[in-house]
Protein backbone atom coordinates (compact mmCIF):
# COMPACT_ATOMS: atom_id res chain seq x y z
CA UNK A 1 0.00 0.00 0.00
CA UNK A 2 2.83 2.47 0.69
CA UNK A 3 3.74 2.53 -3.02
CA UNK A 4 0.22 3.42 -4.09
CA UNK A 5 -1.65 6.69 -4.24
CA UNK A 6 -5.15 7.43 -3.07
CA UNK A 7 -6.80 6.86 -6.45
CA UNK A 8 -5.92 3.17 -6.17
CA UNK A 9 -6.53 2.88 -2.44
CA UNK A 10 -10.13 4.10 -2.59
CA UNK A 11 -10.97 1.35 -5.09
CA UNK A 12 -9.40 -1.26 -2.84
CA UNK A 13 -11.40 0.14 0.07
CA UNK A 14 -14.67 -0.24 -1.83
CA UNK A 15 -13.83 -3.82 -2.76
CA UNK A 16 -12.91 -4.57 0.86
CA UNK A 17 -16.43 -3.48 1.78
CA UNK A 18 -18.03 -5.80 -0.77
CA UNK A 19 -18.90 -3.03 -3.24
CA UNK A 20 -18.66 -4.33 -6.80
CA UNK A 21 -20.56 -1.70 -8.83
CA UNK A 22 -19.85 1.97 -9.30
CA UNK A 23 -22.72 3.89 -10.93
CA UNK A 24 -21.46 7.07 -12.49
CA UNK A 25 -20.91 9.75 -15.08
CA UNK A 26 -17.26 10.67 -15.62
CA UNK A 27 -15.65 14.07 -15.30
CA UNK A 28 -12.17 15.53 -15.57
CA UNK A 29 -11.59 15.74 -11.81
CA UNK A 30 -12.36 12.02 -11.40
CA UNK A 31 -10.40 10.71 -14.36
CA UNK A 32 -7.47 9.49 -12.25
CA UNK A 33 -9.34 6.88 -10.23
CA UNK A 34 -11.63 6.04 -13.16
CA UNK A 35 -8.48 5.22 -15.13
CA UNK A 36 -7.33 3.00 -12.25
CA UNK A 37 -10.51 0.87 -12.36
CA UNK A 38 -8.96 -1.20 -15.16
CA UNK A 39 -6.66 -2.76 -12.54
CA UNK A 40 -9.63 -3.94 -10.46
CA UNK A 41 -11.88 -6.14 -12.64
CA UNK A 42 -14.11 -7.02 -9.69
CA UNK A 43 -15.28 -3.40 -9.56
CA UNK A 44 -17.58 -2.75 -12.50
CA UNK A 45 -18.35 0.75 -13.71
CA UNK A 46 -21.96 1.31 -14.85
CA UNK A 47 -21.84 4.27 -17.20
CA UNK A 48 -24.86 6.57 -17.20
CA UNK A 49 -25.39 9.66 -19.32
CA UNK A 50 -26.54 11.99 -16.56
CA UNK A 51 -25.86 12.10 -12.82
CA UNK A 52 -29.48 11.70 -11.76
CA UNK A 53 -29.59 8.37 -13.63
CA UNK A 54 -26.49 7.19 -11.77
CA UNK A 55 -28.03 8.06 -8.40
CA UNK A 56 -31.39 6.46 -9.22
CA UNK A 57 -29.84 3.26 -10.58
CA UNK A 58 -27.74 3.01 -7.43
CA UNK A 59 -30.89 3.65 -5.41
CA UNK A 60 -32.53 0.62 -7.05
CA UNK A 61 -29.44 -1.49 -6.40
CA UNK A 62 -29.21 -0.40 -2.75
CA UNK A 63 -32.88 -1.12 -2.16
CA UNK A 64 -32.59 -4.57 -3.71
CA UNK A 65 -29.47 -5.51 -1.73
CA UNK A 66 -30.12 -3.53 1.49
CA UNK A 67 -26.43 -2.58 1.34
CA UNK A 68 -24.52 0.60 0.46
CA UNK A 69 -24.28 1.38 -3.25
CA UNK A 70 -21.52 3.50 -4.77
CA UNK A 71 -22.16 6.54 -6.98
CA UNK A 72 -19.55 8.64 -8.79
CA UNK A 73 -20.47 12.14 -9.95
CA UNK A 74 -18.57 15.14 -11.33
CA UNK A 75 -17.87 18.29 -9.33
CA UNK A 76 -20.14 21.34 -9.16
CA UNK A 77 -22.32 20.89 -12.29
CA UNK A 78 -22.50 17.14 -11.73
CA UNK A 79 -23.55 17.52 -8.13
CA UNK A 80 -26.13 20.06 -9.22
CA UNK A 81 -27.57 17.55 -11.69
CA UNK A 82 -27.77 14.92 -8.95
CA UNK A 83 -29.52 17.01 -6.28
CA UNK A 84 -33.13 15.96 -7.10
CA UNK A 85 -32.21 12.29 -7.20
CA UNK A 86 -30.25 12.63 -3.98
CA UNK A 87 -33.30 14.17 -2.36
CA UNK A 88 -35.30 11.10 -3.40
CA UNK A 89 -32.67 8.81 -1.87
CA UNK A 90 -32.49 10.96 1.27
CA UNK A 91 -36.26 10.87 1.90
CA UNK A 92 -36.29 7.16 1.09
CA UNK A 93 -33.32 6.34 3.37
CA UNK A 94 -31.27 4.67 0.63
CA UNK A 95 -27.70 3.85 1.74
CA UNK A 96 -25.76 5.55 -1.04
CA UNK A 97 -22.08 6.48 -0.93
CA UNK A 98 -21.64 9.35 -3.37
CA UNK A 99 -18.14 10.42 -4.32
CA UNK A 100 -17.34 13.48 -6.41
CA UNK A 101 -14.21 15.10 -7.64
CA UNK A 102 -12.61 18.52 -7.24
CA UNK A 103 -9.72 20.11 -9.09
CA UNK A 104 -7.67 20.23 -5.89
CA UNK A 105 -7.35 21.87 -2.51
CA UNK A 106 -4.48 24.02 -3.78
CA UNK A 107 -6.85 25.73 -6.25
CA UNK A 108 -9.68 26.53 -3.84
CA UNK A 109 -8.60 30.14 -3.27
CA UNK A 110 -8.72 30.84 -7.01
CA UNK A 111 -12.52 30.73 -7.52
CA UNK A 112 -11.77 29.05 -10.84
CA UNK A 113 -14.01 27.30 -13.36
CA UNK A 114 -16.35 24.81 -11.61
CA UNK A 115 -15.50 26.17 -8.18
CA UNK A 116 -18.24 25.87 -5.59
CA UNK A 117 -18.96 24.97 -2.00
CA UNK A 118 -19.61 21.31 -2.81
CA UNK A 119 -20.06 20.23 0.79
CA UNK A 120 -22.70 22.91 1.31
CA UNK A 121 -24.44 21.96 -1.96
CA UNK A 122 -24.88 18.39 -0.81
CA UNK A 123 -25.70 18.96 2.87
CA UNK A 124 -29.50 19.46 2.54
CA UNK A 125 -29.98 16.19 0.62
CA UNK A 126 -27.53 13.91 2.40
CA UNK A 127 -27.09 12.36 5.80
CA UNK A 128 -23.47 13.57 5.87
CA UNK A 129 -21.47 15.75 3.50
CA UNK A 130 -17.71 16.25 3.68
CA UNK A 131 -14.47 16.86 1.78
CA UNK A 132 -11.24 14.97 2.43
CA UNK A 133 -8.65 17.60 3.36
CA UNK A 134 -5.67 15.44 4.34
CA UNK A 135 -4.25 12.38 2.50
CA UNK A 136 -3.65 10.47 5.72
CA UNK A 137 -7.39 10.53 6.47
CA UNK A 138 -8.65 9.50 3.01
CA UNK A 139 -9.67 5.93 3.83
CA UNK A 140 -10.75 6.85 7.34
CA UNK A 141 -13.27 9.30 5.90
CA UNK A 142 -14.52 6.81 3.32
CA UNK A 143 -15.07 4.17 6.00
CA UNK A 144 -16.95 6.70 8.11
CA UNK A 145 -19.12 7.55 5.11
CA UNK A 146 -19.91 3.89 4.40
CA UNK A 147 -20.75 3.32 8.05
CA UNK A 148 -23.04 6.34 8.19
CA UNK A 149 -24.83 5.39 4.99
CA UNK A 150 -25.45 1.85 6.25
CA UNK A 151 -26.47 2.67 9.83
CA UNK A 152 -30.12 3.48 10.63
CA UNK A 153 -31.50 5.89 9.78
CA UNK A 154 -29.80 5.05 6.52
CA UNK A 155 -29.30 7.60 3.79
CA UNK A 156 -26.96 8.99 1.15
CA UNK A 157 -23.62 10.51 2.08
CA UNK A 158 -21.38 12.72 -0.07
CA UNK A 159 -17.58 12.72 -0.02
CA UNK A 160 -15.63 15.19 -2.14
CA UNK A 161 -12.25 13.78 -3.24
CA UNK A 162 -9.87 16.49 -4.51
CA UNK A 163 -7.33 15.38 -7.11
CA UNK A 164 -4.31 16.31 -5.02
CA UNK A 165 -5.58 14.12 -2.16
CA UNK A 166 -6.02 11.17 -4.52
CA UNK A 167 -2.56 11.68 -6.06
CA UNK A 168 -0.82 11.65 -2.67
CA UNK A 169 0.82 8.46 -1.33
CA UNK A 170 -1.36 6.30 0.90
CA UNK A 171 -0.29 5.77 4.50
CA UNK A 172 -3.48 4.09 5.75
CA UNK A 173 -4.28 0.38 5.69
CA UNK A 174 -7.24 -0.86 3.69
CA UNK A 175 -9.62 -2.76 5.94
CA UNK A 176 -13.37 -3.43 5.94
CA UNK A 177 -15.61 -0.80 7.46
CA UNK A 178 -16.97 -1.53 10.93
CA UNK A 179 -20.76 -1.24 10.81
CA UNK A 180 -22.41 -1.49 14.25
CA UNK A 181 -25.35 -3.76 14.94
CA UNK A 182 -28.59 -1.94 15.75
CA UNK A 183 -30.46 -5.03 16.95
CA UNK A 184 -31.45 -3.38 20.24
CA UNK A 185 -34.41 -3.99 22.55
CA UNK A 186 -36.26 -1.60 24.87
CA UNK A 187 -36.50 -2.07 28.60
CA UNK A 188 -38.70 -5.05 29.53
CA UNK A 189 -41.06 -2.83 31.48
CA UNK A 190 -41.68 -0.70 28.39
CA UNK A 191 -42.45 -3.81 26.35
CA UNK A 192 -44.95 -4.99 28.97
CA UNK A 193 -46.59 -1.57 29.08
CA UNK A 194 -46.85 -1.43 25.30
CA UNK A 195 -48.41 -4.89 25.11
CA UNK A 196 -50.89 -4.06 27.87
CA UNK A 197 -52.02 -0.88 26.09
CA UNK A 198 -52.36 -2.73 22.77
CA UNK A 199 -54.30 -5.60 24.34
CA UNK A 200 -56.85 -3.16 25.78
CA UNK A 201 -57.70 -1.63 22.40
CA UNK A 202 -61.20 -1.79 21.01
CA UNK A 203 -60.04 -0.44 17.65
CA UNK A 204 -56.28 -0.96 17.27
CA UNK A 205 -54.57 0.60 14.24
CA UNK A 206 -51.04 -0.04 12.95
CA UNK A 207 -49.05 2.35 10.76
CA UNK A 208 -45.78 1.11 9.27
CA UNK A 209 -42.97 2.19 6.99
CA UNK A 210 -39.75 0.90 5.55
CA UNK A 211 -38.08 0.48 8.92
CA UNK A 212 -40.05 -2.78 9.05
CA UNK A 213 -38.58 -4.02 5.77
CA UNK A 214 -35.02 -2.98 6.59
CA UNK A 215 -35.29 -4.86 9.87
CA UNK A 216 -36.83 -7.87 8.03
CA UNK A 217 -39.72 -7.67 10.47
CA UNK A 218 -42.56 -8.49 8.06
CA UNK A 219 -43.49 -11.76 9.79
CA UNK A 220 -43.32 -10.22 13.25
CA UNK A 221 -45.49 -7.29 12.18
CA UNK A 222 -48.06 -9.65 10.68
CA UNK A 223 -48.14 -11.70 13.86
CA UNK A 224 -48.83 -8.64 16.03
CA UNK A 225 -51.52 -7.44 13.62
CA UNK A 226 -53.24 -10.83 13.69
CA UNK A 227 -53.13 -11.03 17.48
CA UNK A 228 -54.77 -7.60 17.71
CA UNK A 229 -57.12 -7.81 14.74
CA UNK A 230 -55.71 -4.45 13.64
CA UNK A 231 -55.85 -2.67 10.30
CA UNK A 232 -52.34 -2.14 8.91
CA UNK A 233 -51.63 0.99 6.88
CA UNK A 234 -48.37 2.07 5.29
CA UNK A 235 -47.07 5.62 5.54
CA UNK A 236 -43.97 6.88 3.74
CA UNK A 237 -43.25 3.39 2.43
CA UNK A 238 -41.65 1.98 -0.69
CA UNK A 239 -40.61 -1.49 0.42
CA UNK A 240 -42.74 -4.60 1.01
CA UNK A 241 -43.53 -4.28 4.72
CA UNK A 242 -46.51 -6.65 4.71
CA UNK A 243 -48.12 -8.81 2.06
CA UNK A 244 -50.67 -6.79 0.13
CA UNK A 245 -52.78 -9.95 -0.03
CA UNK A 246 -53.14 -10.23 3.75
CA UNK A 247 -56.70 -9.44 4.90
CA UNK A 248 -55.45 -6.90 7.45
CA UNK A 249 -53.30 -4.94 5.00
CA UNK A 250 -55.26 -1.86 3.95
CA UNK A 251 -52.92 0.11 1.68
CA UNK A 252 -51.36 3.54 2.02
CA UNK A 253 -52.39 6.65 3.86
CA UNK A 254 -52.70 9.74 1.70
CA UNK A 255 -49.69 10.92 -0.25
CA UNK A 256 -50.74 14.45 -1.08
CA UNK A 257 -53.41 15.77 1.30
CA UNK A 258 -53.74 15.39 5.06
CA UNK A 259 -57.53 15.52 4.90
CA UNK A 260 -57.44 12.23 2.96
CA UNK A 261 -55.43 10.54 5.72
CA UNK A 262 -57.23 11.94 8.77
CA UNK A 263 -60.34 9.72 8.42
CA UNK A 264 -57.94 6.78 8.71
CA UNK A 265 -55.77 8.01 11.56
CA UNK A 266 -58.75 9.01 13.71
CA UNK A 267 -60.33 5.53 13.68
CA UNK A 268 -58.26 3.93 16.41
CA UNK A 269 -58.27 4.14 20.17
CA UNK A 270 -54.73 2.68 20.23
CA UNK A 271 -52.25 3.39 17.43
CA UNK A 272 -49.01 1.48 16.91
CA UNK A 273 -46.46 3.20 14.65
CA UNK A 274 -43.43 1.23 13.50
CA UNK A 275 -40.58 2.15 11.20
CA UNK A 276 -42.02 5.41 9.87
CA UNK A 277 -43.33 8.80 10.85
CA UNK A 278 -46.81 10.31 10.71
CA UNK A 279 -47.63 11.73 8.35
CA UNK A 280 -45.65 12.29 5.14
CA UNK A 281 -48.14 14.09 2.88
CA UNK A 282 -47.18 17.11 0.82
CA UNK A 283 -49.97 19.13 2.47
CA UNK A 284 -50.24 17.51 5.92
CA UNK A 285 -52.84 18.04 8.60
CA UNK A 286 -51.61 20.78 10.94
CA UNK A 287 -53.84 19.79 13.84
CA UNK A 288 -54.24 16.54 15.76
CA UNK A 289 -54.42 13.47 13.53
CA UNK A 290 -55.59 11.00 16.20
CA UNK A 291 -58.92 10.53 17.93
CA UNK A 292 -59.32 12.39 21.25
CA UNK A 293 -57.87 10.28 24.04
CA UNK A 294 -56.28 7.74 21.68
CA UNK A 295 -53.01 6.18 22.81
CA UNK A 296 -49.96 6.22 20.53
CA UNK A 297 -46.99 3.83 20.67
CA UNK A 298 -44.00 4.41 18.36
CA UNK A 299 -41.17 1.98 17.58
CA UNK A 300 -38.30 3.13 15.35
CA UNK A 301 -34.53 3.15 15.12
CA UNK A 302 -34.77 6.75 13.89
CA UNK A 303 -35.30 8.77 17.04
CA UNK A 304 -35.74 11.97 15.03
CA UNK A 305 -39.00 10.74 13.53
CA UNK A 306 -40.61 9.74 16.85
CA UNK A 307 -43.05 12.44 17.99
CA UNK A 308 -41.66 14.75 15.30
CA UNK A 309 -45.07 16.20 14.52
CA UNK A 310 -47.61 14.54 16.82
CA UNK A 311 -47.61 13.45 20.48
CA UNK A 312 -46.60 9.90 21.41
CA UNK A 313 -47.50 8.20 24.69
CA UNK A 314 -44.85 5.48 24.59
CA UNK A 315 -41.68 5.82 22.48
CA UNK A 316 -39.03 3.14 21.91
CA UNK A 317 -35.84 3.63 19.91
CA UNK A 318 -35.29 -0.01 19.04
CA UNK A 319 -35.12 -2.65 16.35
CA UNK A 320 -38.60 -3.37 14.91
CA UNK A 321 -37.99 -7.10 14.45
CA UNK A 322 -36.85 -7.84 18.00
CA UNK A 323 -39.33 -5.42 19.56
CA UNK A 324 -42.35 -6.80 17.69
CA UNK A 325 -41.25 -10.35 18.49
CA UNK A 326 -41.30 -9.63 22.22
CA UNK A 327 -44.55 -7.67 22.06
CA UNK A 328 -46.25 -10.57 20.28
CA UNK A 329 -45.05 -13.03 22.91
CA UNK A 330 -46.32 -10.80 25.71
CA UNK A 331 -49.66 -10.22 23.93
CA UNK A 332 -50.27 -13.97 23.68
CA UNK A 333 -49.73 -14.23 27.42
CA UNK A 334 -51.70 -11.21 28.63
CA UNK A 335 -54.69 -11.05 26.29
CA UNK A 336 -57.85 -12.38 27.88
CA UNK A 337 -60.10 -14.89 26.06
CA UNK A 338 -62.55 -12.05 25.47
CA UNK A 339 -59.85 -9.84 23.95
CA UNK A 340 -58.68 -12.66 21.68
CA UNK A 341 -62.23 -13.32 20.53
CA UNK A 342 -62.77 -9.62 19.82
CA UNK A 343 -59.55 -9.59 17.76
CA UNK A 344 -60.78 -12.53 15.68
CA UNK A 345 -64.09 -10.78 15.09
CA UNK A 346 -62.32 -7.59 13.97
CA UNK A 347 -60.11 -9.58 11.61
CA UNK A 348 -63.13 -11.25 10.01
CA UNK A 349 -64.92 -7.93 9.53
CA UNK A 350 -61.84 -6.27 8.06
CA UNK A 351 -61.24 -9.22 5.72
CA UNK A 352 -64.84 -9.23 4.49
CA UNK A 353 -64.80 -5.50 3.80
CA UNK A 354 -61.49 -5.80 1.91
CA UNK A 355 -62.74 -8.70 -0.20
CA UNK A 356 -65.94 -6.83 -1.06
CA UNK A 357 -63.99 -3.77 -2.16
CA UNK A 358 -61.58 -5.90 -4.21
CA UNK A 359 -64.40 -7.72 -5.97
CA UNK A 360 -66.03 -4.38 -6.76
CA UNK A 361 -62.76 -3.19 -8.35
CA UNK A 362 -62.46 -6.36 -10.42
CA UNK A 363 -66.06 -5.98 -11.60
CA UNK A 364 -65.31 -2.42 -12.65
CA UNK A 365 -62.26 -3.60 -14.58
CA UNK A 366 -64.32 -6.21 -16.44
CA UNK A 367 -66.73 -3.54 -17.62
CA UNK A 368 -63.94 -1.64 -19.38
CA UNK A 369 -61.66 -4.52 -20.40
CA UNK A 370 -62.35 -4.10 -24.13
CA UNK A 371 -62.40 -0.30 -24.17
CA UNK A 372 -59.91 1.55 -26.37
CA UNK A 373 -57.88 3.53 -25.41
CA UNK A 374 -56.92 0.82 -22.97
CA UNK A 375 -57.27 0.95 -19.23
CA UNK A 376 -54.05 -0.22 -17.60
CA UNK A 377 -55.89 -2.91 -15.64
CA UNK A 378 -56.42 -4.74 -18.94
CA UNK A 379 -52.66 -4.95 -19.48
CA UNK A 380 -51.80 -6.04 -15.92
CA UNK A 381 -54.58 -8.65 -15.88
CA UNK A 382 -52.80 -10.32 -18.82
CA UNK A 383 -49.27 -9.73 -17.56
CA UNK A 384 -49.86 -11.64 -14.33
CA UNK A 385 -50.55 -14.80 -16.36
CA UNK A 386 -47.11 -14.73 -17.97
CA UNK A 387 -44.72 -13.50 -15.27
CA UNK A 388 -42.61 -15.91 -13.20
CA UNK A 389 -43.71 -16.12 -9.59
CA UNK A 390 -40.44 -14.61 -8.39
CA UNK A 391 -40.51 -11.60 -10.72
CA UNK A 392 -39.36 -8.30 -9.22
CA UNK A 393 -41.41 -5.15 -9.79
CA UNK A 394 -40.07 -1.60 -9.60
CA UNK A 395 -43.20 0.54 -9.49
CA UNK A 396 -43.23 4.14 -10.66
CA UNK A 397 -46.57 3.67 -12.39
CA UNK A 398 -47.97 6.44 -10.14
CA UNK A 399 -51.64 6.91 -11.12
CA UNK A 400 -51.62 3.46 -12.74
CA UNK A 401 -50.12 1.80 -9.66
CA UNK A 402 -53.48 0.68 -8.18
CA UNK A 403 -54.23 -1.28 -11.35
CA UNK A 404 -50.72 -2.76 -11.24
CA UNK A 405 -50.86 -4.03 -7.66
CA UNK A 406 -54.46 -5.21 -8.02
CA UNK A 407 -53.24 -8.01 -10.29
CA UNK A 408 -49.50 -8.25 -9.56
CA UNK A 409 -50.19 -8.26 -5.82
CA UNK A 410 -46.93 -7.79 -3.86
CA UNK A 411 -46.48 -10.58 -1.34
CA UNK A 412 -42.73 -11.27 -1.08
CA UNK A 413 -40.05 -9.03 0.47
CA UNK A 414 -37.36 -7.74 -1.93
CA UNK A 415 -39.68 -8.40 -4.89
CA UNK A 416 -41.61 -5.12 -4.97
CA UNK A 417 -40.23 -1.58 -4.80
CA UNK A 418 -42.43 1.50 -4.94
CA UNK A 419 -41.14 4.94 -5.84
CA UNK A 420 -40.66 7.20 -2.84
CA UNK A 421 -39.27 10.63 -2.10
CA UNK A 422 -41.19 12.68 -4.67
CA UNK A 423 -38.69 12.92 -7.55
CA UNK A 424 -39.79 11.66 -10.95
CA UNK A 425 -37.76 9.37 -13.17
CA UNK A 426 -36.69 6.47 -10.95
CA UNK A 427 -38.73 3.74 -12.70
CA UNK A 428 -36.27 2.90 -15.49
CA UNK A 429 -32.92 3.39 -13.68
CA UNK A 430 -34.32 1.84 -10.49
CA UNK A 431 -35.21 -1.33 -12.39
CA UNK A 432 -31.70 -1.39 -13.88
CA UNK A 433 -30.20 -1.30 -10.39
CA UNK A 434 -32.59 -3.99 -9.13
CA UNK A 435 -31.72 -6.23 -12.09
CA UNK A 436 -27.98 -5.88 -11.49
CA UNK A 437 -28.66 -7.01 -7.91
CA UNK A 438 -30.82 -9.93 -9.13
CA UNK A 439 -29.34 -11.13 -12.44
CA UNK A 440 -31.22 -14.44 -12.37
CA UNK A 441 -34.71 -12.98 -11.89
CA UNK A 442 -37.16 -11.21 -14.17
CA UNK A 443 -37.23 -7.50 -13.30
CA UNK A 444 -39.80 -5.09 -14.72
CA UNK A 445 -39.77 -1.34 -14.18
CA UNK A 446 -43.04 0.55 -14.58
CA UNK A 447 -43.16 4.28 -15.13
CA UNK A 448 -45.35 6.95 -16.65
CA UNK A 449 -44.62 8.76 -19.88
CA UNK A 450 -43.91 12.03 -18.08
CA UNK A 451 -41.65 10.40 -15.49
CA UNK A 452 -39.85 8.36 -18.14
CA UNK A 453 -38.72 11.49 -19.96
CA UNK A 454 -36.77 12.64 -16.89
CA UNK A 455 -34.32 9.74 -17.26
CA UNK A 456 -35.05 8.14 -20.63
CA UNK A 457 -31.30 8.03 -21.35
CA UNK A 458 -31.08 5.25 -18.76
CA UNK A 459 -32.17 2.91 -21.57
CA UNK A 460 -28.78 3.49 -23.19
CA UNK A 461 -27.05 2.29 -20.02
CA UNK A 462 -29.23 -0.84 -19.97
CA UNK A 463 -28.23 -1.62 -23.56
CA UNK A 464 -24.54 -0.81 -23.06
CA UNK A 465 -24.21 -3.07 -20.03
CA UNK A 466 -26.55 -5.82 -21.30
CA UNK A 467 -28.93 -5.37 -18.37
CA UNK A 468 -31.81 -7.72 -19.17
CA UNK A 469 -34.50 -5.64 -17.46
CA UNK A 470 -37.93 -4.99 -18.95
CA UNK A 471 -39.68 -1.62 -18.93
CA UNK A 472 -43.34 -0.65 -19.25
CA UNK A 473 -44.47 2.91 -20.01
CA UNK A 474 -47.98 3.72 -18.75
CA UNK A 475 -48.56 6.24 -21.49
CA UNK A 476 -51.50 8.56 -20.79
CA UNK A 477 -49.88 11.50 -22.64
CA UNK A 478 -50.15 13.70 -19.58
CA UNK A 479 -49.05 14.50 -16.08
CA UNK A 480 -52.10 12.63 -14.85
CA UNK A 481 -51.18 13.01 -11.18
CA UNK A 482 -51.34 16.80 -11.53
CA UNK A 483 -54.73 16.52 -13.19
CA UNK A 484 -55.99 14.54 -10.22
CA UNK A 485 -54.43 16.86 -7.66
CA UNK A 486 -55.83 20.05 -9.19
CA UNK A 487 -59.32 18.63 -8.79
CA UNK A 488 -58.74 18.68 -5.04
CA UNK A 489 -57.47 22.26 -5.35
CA UNK A 490 -60.61 23.31 -7.22
CA UNK A 491 -62.85 21.61 -4.70
CA UNK A 492 -61.06 23.10 -1.68
CA UNK A 493 -61.26 26.60 -3.10
CA UNK A 494 -64.75 26.18 -4.60
CA UNK A 495 -63.53 26.72 -8.14
CA UNK A 496 -65.82 25.35 -10.81
CA UNK A 497 -64.26 22.42 -12.66
CA UNK A 498 -62.93 23.28 -16.10
CA UNK A 499 -60.32 22.13 -18.61
CA UNK A 500 -57.01 21.07 -17.12
CA UNK A 501 -54.06 23.40 -17.68
CA UNK A 502 -52.39 22.53 -20.97
CA UNK A 503 -49.06 22.43 -19.12
CA UNK A 504 -50.28 19.06 -17.78
CA UNK A 505 -50.88 17.79 -21.35
CA UNK A 506 -48.02 15.91 -23.09
CA UNK A 507 -49.95 14.81 -26.17
CA UNK A 508 -48.38 17.19 -28.71
CA UNK A 509 -45.90 16.57 -30.12
CA UNK A 510 -46.41 12.87 -29.54
CA UNK A 511 -43.49 11.05 -27.90
CA UNK A 512 -42.55 7.88 -29.78
CA UNK A 513 -41.07 5.69 -27.08
CA UNK A 514 -40.45 2.81 -29.47
CA UNK A 515 -38.18 4.93 -31.67
CA UNK A 516 -36.52 6.47 -28.64
CA UNK A 517 -35.76 3.05 -27.15
CA UNK A 518 -34.47 1.60 -30.41
CA UNK A 519 -32.22 4.60 -30.97
CA UNK A 520 -30.49 3.67 -27.71
CA UNK A 521 -30.21 -0.05 -28.45
CA UNK A 522 -33.33 -1.26 -26.63
CA UNK A 523 -35.96 -3.27 -28.50
CA UNK A 524 -39.53 -2.00 -28.01
CA UNK A 525 -43.16 -2.36 -29.06
CA UNK A 526 -46.22 -0.15 -28.75
CA UNK A 527 -49.53 -1.51 -27.44
CA UNK A 528 -52.75 0.29 -28.31
CA UNK A 529 -55.30 -2.54 -28.71
CA UNK A 530 -56.30 -5.51 -26.58
CA UNK A 531 -55.11 -8.06 -29.14
CA UNK A 532 -51.62 -6.55 -29.03
CA UNK A 533 -51.15 -7.09 -25.28
CA UNK A 534 -50.25 -10.78 -25.07
CA UNK A 535 -47.85 -10.83 -28.09
CA UNK A 536 -46.03 -7.80 -26.64
CA UNK A 537 -45.67 -9.43 -23.22
CA UNK A 538 -44.43 -12.69 -24.71
CA UNK A 539 -41.93 -10.88 -26.92
CA UNK A 540 -40.60 -8.85 -24.00
CA UNK A 541 -40.16 -11.83 -21.68
CA UNK A 542 -38.46 -14.05 -24.26
CA UNK A 543 -36.19 -11.31 -25.62
CA UNK A 544 -32.57 -11.54 -24.46
CA UNK A 545 -31.72 -8.06 -23.32
CA UNK A 546 -33.59 -4.94 -22.24
CA UNK A 547 -37.05 -4.47 -23.73
CA UNK A 548 -39.64 -1.69 -23.51
CA UNK A 549 -43.42 -1.85 -23.90
CA UNK A 550 -45.20 1.44 -24.54
CA UNK A 551 -48.79 0.92 -23.35
CA UNK A 552 -51.14 3.67 -24.55
CA UNK A 553 -53.90 4.11 -21.97
CA UNK A 554 -56.96 6.30 -21.59
CA UNK A 555 -56.32 9.98 -21.02
CA UNK A 556 -57.85 13.43 -20.83
CA UNK A 557 -55.76 15.36 -23.35
CA UNK A 558 -56.45 17.99 -25.99
CA UNK A 559 -53.72 18.17 -28.65
CA UNK A 560 -56.04 20.28 -30.79
CA UNK A 561 -55.74 23.13 -28.27
CA UNK A 562 -51.96 23.12 -27.94
CA UNK A 563 -50.48 26.05 -29.85
CA UNK A 564 -53.93 27.57 -30.33
CA UNK A 565 -54.50 29.12 -26.92
CA UNK A 566 -52.27 32.10 -26.22
CA UNK A 567 -49.83 31.38 -23.41
CA UNK A 568 -50.55 27.66 -23.46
Amino acid sequence: MTNKTGRFAILEQFLADGIHYMFGNPGTSEEGFLDAIREYPDLKYILTLQESVAVMAADGYARATKKPALVQIHSTPGLGNAIGALYQAYRGHSPLVVIGGDAGIRYQAMDAQMAGDLVAFAEPVTKWSTMVMEPSSLLRVLRRAIKMAATPPMGPVYVCLPIDILDAPVVEEVRPTSIPSTRVLPDEQLLNTAATILASANKPMIFVGDGVAYSAAQNELTRVAELLGAEVWEADAGELNMSYAHPLYQGMTGHMFGDRSRPITTRGDVNLICGTYLLPEVFPELGNIFAPGAKVIHIDLNAYEIAKNHPVDLAMVSDPKLTLTHIATILEAVMTPEQKEAAKKRTLEIAQAKETAHNHQLAGDRQIQDVVPLHFSRFTAELVNHLPKDAIIFDEALTSSPELTRYLTPTTPEHYFLTRGGSLGVGIPGAIGAKLANPDKTVIGFTGDGAAMYTIQALWSAARHHVDAKFVICNNRSYRLLQINIQAYWQERRIQQHEYPLSFDLSKPEINFVELARSMGVEAVRVEKTQEIVPAIQKALTHKGPFLIDVVVEADVHPELIGVKCGQ
